[in-house]
This record gives structure tokens, sequence and C-alpha cells, in this order.
């Protein structure tokens, strides 16, 4: 089975310096059917001004995926991790048991644009950490590259919880296939361009939740880029 979440259907968040969309409920958006999908509570798609950012707050027990699509974005946090961060660069902070941290653009002349993804650790009071990989990801299609995943294996980040989460980039008329063990569930989050999924239709800012299938036959069109999300069932 797979469902879309439209781009257009998400909330939204304005402040002037940051305009924001929120796949699932956050901040003053609640939607009692979007709160999640199994271990994946936030996929935030940000757009931060020059100059501006999140000043230090702090977070716990949540493990935070941070992936630049456009610009740089300067970090700091209380574990001493902290850098600015560029497309290929991917960031994971264990927030575990309390982290505070900042996040700025890095730029005074261009905006930023990112991806923030919460996801549920498997046990709470977790050490907080901080760890950035940079990943090769021009490639235009025929493989996914595997970013985070627990234990960090294949040279992924760490994840303290039974998820995995891949890149992908397609050219128009490529595919990808993935084969997921029987219960997991599936996000595929659409970056940019287009793809199908299966003959499901979908374009930049849209999320397709998958259960219930075996195979994953993955289109491109208009040089689409998405992530991938193999996560444990309920």
């Amino acid at each position: 089975m797979i469902t879309i979440r439209p781009s257009e259907e998400r909330g939204s968040a304005n402040l002037g310096w940051l305009a924001s969309r929120h796949s699932f409920s956050f901040g003053d958006y609640f939607d009692a059917d979007h709160m999640g999908f199994g271990p994946l509570r936030v996929i935030n798609e940000d757009w931060v001004r020059p100059g501006a950012g999140f000043a230090t707050h702090g977070h716990r027990d949540m493990e935070i995926v941070t992936f630049v699509i456009e610009g740089a974005l300067a970090h700091k946090d209380s574990t001493g991790g902290g850098s600015t961060i560029h497309p290929g660069n991917v960031q994971r902070m264990t927030a575990g048991t309390g982290v505070r941290h900042s996040e700025y653009n890095a730029s005074d002349t261009e905006p930023v644009h990112l991806l923030q993804i919460w996801i549920l650790p498997d046990e709470a009071g977790l050490a907080p950490g901080y760890e950035e990989k940079l990943f090769d990801l021009d490639g235009d299609g025929g493989a996914l590259t595997l970013i985070a995943a627990p234990g960090g294996r294949e040279g992924s980040l760490t994840i303290h919880q039974d998820a995995a989460v891949f890149h992908g980039r397609l050219a128009d008329g490529g595919s990808v296939t993935h084969a997921p063990e029987p219960g997991r569930k599936l996000w595929i989050q659409v970056i940019s361009g287009a793809l199908a999924v299966n003959g499901t239709q979908a374009s930049a800012g849209d999320g397709l939740a998958v259960s219930d299938e075996a195979r994953l036959e993955i289109a491109g069109a208009r040089d689409a880029e998405f992530l991938l999300f193999d996560m444990a069932g309920d």
C-alpha cells in the first residue's frame, strides 16, 4: 500500500527569517492524522534567510538528522560538535539525556535550504553525541546511498533506531529498486524533481508512506532527488 502526503497539504510556518513546511505535526501545527510514521517523527523542510537561524535551544531523546539541500548551515552544540555543513555533508545529533545547539545560515548573502529529520531512538537516556560525514551524492541512478543506519554500517552515520536512511538521485528515465524485509515501513520524501513509486506519482515536497510492498520500483523524472527511510514496523 502506498499513500501520498501531498506537499501542499503539509503544515507551514513563516517567521520572516524562516519558511518551513512540516510533513508531520510540529510546533504550532497539529494534525492528529499526521503525528509521524513508525519511528519517523519529524520531517521539516526549512528555508533560512542569509545570516539568520535558530538560536541555542535544547532537545532530549531524539535522533536528529540534518540534510542540507542548498547553501551552508553553521552548527554548534553542547557536545562540542559543530561545523559548517554543505550539500553532501550529513549530520546526526543524538539528543539523549539533553543537548543544546544552534543552527545558523553561514552565508550573509545566500539562503540555506535543508531538511531536518527527527527519529525516535530505540531507548531513552542515551549519551548525547554528534557525527558528521561527507557522502558522494552526485550519482544519477542505479543505486541508493546509505547515509544513516544502526551501527553505522557500510560507512553510514550511526543512528540509534532500527531505521536505515538512503539517498537517491535519478536522471530522467532512470530507476532503482528496493526490496524491504517483510513488516517494514518505508517513507519516501521527494526533495526535487518527480518520481513514481510502483506507479504512484510524486513530486518535490511530497511524501509517500509505504507498507506491505515486497519490492519498490522507483522511476525518476526531472532529475529526481529523494530520501528513503526503511524502518521497523509497529
